[in-house]
């Protein structure tokens, strides 16, 4: 008996292969997606099995719904396309042919026999596509749009350019518009972009932040401090990315632990009622290493988009930083300002701000702490 291969649940797990090699004037990319993340298309079946005669037809519907409708190519920032639909195919999800672009190609592109009786939910869709393009050498870059295939969407994607060097990407959900070989003006705006949004979504470095400043307000004695907290996250920032760093699976909890401890000393030294800017400028040095170790988890994974422009994107993401610093120390000294003229006593607005971040960091360092313990 043929029944439909039930096409609408939400696949969990999904992992999407593309190759994207320009070529004269068109931009090949062969993609490997799980079939079960085809959905509202009913593929049919025998039993378990998929039905793979009468499935053929569906196969290129499928890749027109759910990645030519999704994939968006830019040359030199103009998008290009619509695509040309060159070979489909359902293979085996042991097949090994995408270990290599022309591995990968020639399978797609070759009359070879069908796969036979296989399980639909272990069934791979590849496909050919060809994008028209004015040259092999224009500056190119993709905007998937692939995480709505499943619950989890991890995009394994090669860029490989007639000259130079092939560029691997490997990242889950949507990374917005991914440049393939990035200017170096285009990398530094990007990690400009990256830099300035992750300390102000950063809550921990926000806090330690707020410690920072709530004594400290003054122009002379803010650019002390600040200054000091960027020169040493830069240190270690920098160190990461060049891999100077431990790789140990401790580190990124035990560095979590220490930036809650930071926050923790932080507050309790304003609690007590340190006024000397020499002081506070140095362990704000020391604490700022931390930091940076901290920052460089996030920059990690997104050092793959800034292309052969590592120094620039890392100085870039810096600026980003302290950008957003300098947004927020905008903010918060006025308020705090008002605050301690209109409100409450500057000592005891100290004390209560400085108590509650205290609490705060208290429980993120008990938390992080066990995570640590279990290593």
């Amino acid at each position: 008996m043929t029944v439909p291969l039930w096409a609408h649940d939400i696949a969990g797990d999904v992992k999407v292969q593309a190759y994207l090699k320009p070529e004269a004037t068109s931009m090949r990319v062969v993609m490997r997606v799980p079939l079960k993340a085809m959905r509202d298309i009913e593929f049919p079946k025998r039993g378990v099995f998929l039905d793979v005669e009468r499935a053929e037809p569906l196969l290129r519907d499928a890749v027109t719904m759910w990645i030519v409708s999704a994939m968006e190519l830019y040359e030199d920032d103009a998008r290009v396309g619509p695509p040309k639909l060159i070979g489909v195919k359902a293979s085996l999800e042991s097949d090994r042919s995408f270990v290599a672009y022309r591995d990968a190609l020639a399978h797609v592109t070759s009359a070879t026999p069908s796969i036979g009786d296989v399980p639909a939910e272990q069934v791979m869709l590849d496909a050919v596509l060809e994008y028209p393009i004015g040259s092999a050498s224009s500056q190119f870059s993709i905007r998937p749009k692939l995480d709505r295939l499943g619950m989890s969407v991890v995009t394994v994607l090669w860029f490989l350019p007639p000259e130079g060097t092939v560029r691997a990407f490997e990242y889950t959900g949507d990374a917005g518009l991914v440049r393939l070989d990035p200017s170096w003006l285009q990398a530094a705006l990007t990690f400009v972009r990256l830099g300035f949004f992750h300390i102000l979504d950063g809550t921990d470095h926000l806090l330690f932040l707020f410690c920072l400043v709530i004594p400290f307000r003054k122009l002379r004695q803010l650019l002390v401090i600040v200054t000091s907290f960027t020169v040493a996250h830069s240190i270690t920032l920098i160190a990461s990315a060049f891999n100077l760093a431990p790789s140990a699976l401790w580190f990124p909890p035990l560095i979590e632990t220490l930036i809650a401890a930071s926050i923790v000393y932080m507050a309790l030294e304003n609690i007590v009622g340190t006024t000397s800017v020499n002081h506070r400028w140095m362990i704000t040095f020391g604490f700022g290493l931390v930091h940076g170790f901290g920052f460089s988890f996030a920059l990690h994974e997104t050092l793959q988009f800034a292309g052969s422009h590592l120094v620039t994107s890392l100085l870039a993401f810096n600026v980003g930083v302290e950008l957003g610093q300098v947004l927020v120390l905008a903010i918060l000294v006025p308020v705090l300002a008002l605050l301690f003229r209109y409100v409450v006593a500057e000592r005891i607005g100290t004390i209560i701000l400085s108590a509650l971040i205290a609490h705060t960091g208290w429980h993120w360092m008990i938390e992080r702490w066990d995570v640590l313990r279990k290593f």
